[in-house]
């Protein structure tokens, strides 16, 4: 594996420009990794997480605040990911892609998140939802058609399974592909909660991966803008968090697919569905870490030098209390998620139990830490200048998407009567 040469470049830019704000002790706790352990499998991940947290701290962090309070999703930073050779992290080299493994899918999503969640869900749809999906399940003509645009980012990707009377209930979609003599498609439904659904509140994005009933089963397409009968049918806002990331409803009325646009064979797209899927809870999972890791050090911080009563708040148990157990949750959900991604094969499937494990136990530490962090800062934490407010709405989403804790409880439960004896 190997990030692209101009993810090299670029990551070596930002380190020598943004280093030295980067490290100041009063924005990041660090704490002590070495190249080998989980964390930092190789030298290659250790360089990963430095330009990616180089770039947050330059390029990332200023914009989050005011994207968000917007409701607009940062599309000239987006392309920027591109230039890292993170748009394309696990797609191949040949394609554009740089190669990589889920270790580096998780300090990637974990990194962005810890500055601007919003921004890494977007990021997170494309890369993998869309990206990695594509890579491991299209053929080379596809492959070379839409991976090198969806690795630089001048193609917006994304993937369509909700719709709006289907959410956890994933197979029980309606929208349908019909076959026609010459082999297309045509394509009827809708779908809900898509992210990257839209550019703008009036503008698509460019392509994405459908699933549809095809018969008793379902099958994968591609479809474009700018097909006739592909519509945006809302760009949805007003959402409690993630306001920076553009969510949609997407409409198909006799959308006519090509025969080549189909992703695999027919009837196939369950398998390769839920080994996306797996990747994608690893992402969410990440997520929740960087959203956890940066409540810490805010509340940490804050804690340090807020004065109550003649000294310091971090001298009072309750607040001792909010702090080490969030630190120790972090923790333990750092370790749980770094060992799945440490055995997690992209080109593999039947990992479910652990992959749900750790999005159902990280979302919801980092939904419960974010809260901690609004009641140490008071006040403080109820407003936009200490981030924690942004970070708490942001962080409920993570307990919904890309599977609700409910449905991870059930499906946890579901593949552990299989086994006699754990691990």
């Amino acid at each position: 594996m190997a990030l692209s040469r101009a993810a090299a470049r670029a990551g070596s830019a930002l380190l020598t420009s943004g280093a030295r704000r980067f490290a100041a002790p009063a924005r990041h706790m660090t704490v002590a990794t070495r190249v080998g352990d989980i964390f930092t499998p190789t030298e290659e991940h250790a360089t990963l997480r430095a330009t990616c947290r180089a770039f947050v701290e330059s390029e990332v962090e200023p914009q989050a605040l005011k994207f968000n309070r917007e409701e607009q999703f940062n599309v000239p930073l987006f392309k920027k990911l591109g230039d890292l050779g993170l748009l394309g992290i696990t797609a191949d080299p040949a394609h554009g892609g740089s190669g990589m493994d889920a270790t580096a899918v998780v300090i990637a999503n974990e990194e962005l998140s810890a500055s601007d969640p919003a921004f890494g869900l977007s990021y997170l749809a494309h890369s993998l939802l869309f990206t990695n999906n594509l890579n491991f399940n299209a053929n080379e003509e596809q492959k070379a058609r839409f991976l090198p645009k969806a690795c630089t980012g001048e193609l917006l990707g994304g993937m369509c399974m909700s719709e709006p009377g289907a959410g956890t209930d994933v197979l029980g979609m309606k929208s349908k592909a019909t076959k026609q003599a010459d082999g297309s498609w045509v394509l009827n439904g809708s779908k809900m909660w898509i992210t990257n659904g839209a550019r703008s509140d009036t503008e698509l994005g460019d392509v994405f991966l459908v699933y549809a009933s095809t018969g008793a089963k379902h099958s994968l397409f591609l479809v474009e803008k700018g097909m006739a009968g592909f519509s945006l049918g809302q760009r949805i806002k007003d959402k409690c968090g993630m306001r920076a990331s553009n969510t949609a409803e997407l409409v198909f009325e006799n959308v006519r697919v090509p025969a080549a646009n189909l992703v695999g064979t027919e009837n196939d797209a369950v398998l390769h569905m839920m080994r996306n899927l797996e990747l994608e809870r690893l992402g969410l999972a990440a997520m929740s870490l960087g959203i956890a890791r940066r409540c810490i050090e805010v509340m940490n911080r804050y804690a340090k030098e807020r004065q109550a009563f003649g000294q310091p708040l971090n001298r009072f148990g309750q607040m001792q209390k909010h702090i080490a157990d969030s630190y120790a949750e972090y923790a333990a959900g750092k370790a749980y998620t770094y060992n799945v991604a440490r055995s997690l094969k992209l080109d593999s499937v039947g990992n479910r139990i652990d992959s749900d494990g750790v999005k159902l136990f990280c979302s919801t530490m980092a939904t419960t830490v974010a809260n901690r962090a609004i009641q140490v800062l008071g006040g403080y934490g109820y407003c936009g200048e200490y981030a924690v407010e942004r970070l708490w709405r942001d962080a409920k989403l993570l307990e919904i998407g890309g599977g609700t804790v409910e449905a991870h409880e059930k499906n946890m439960t579901r593949d552990m009567t299989k086994l006699e004896r754990l691990p």
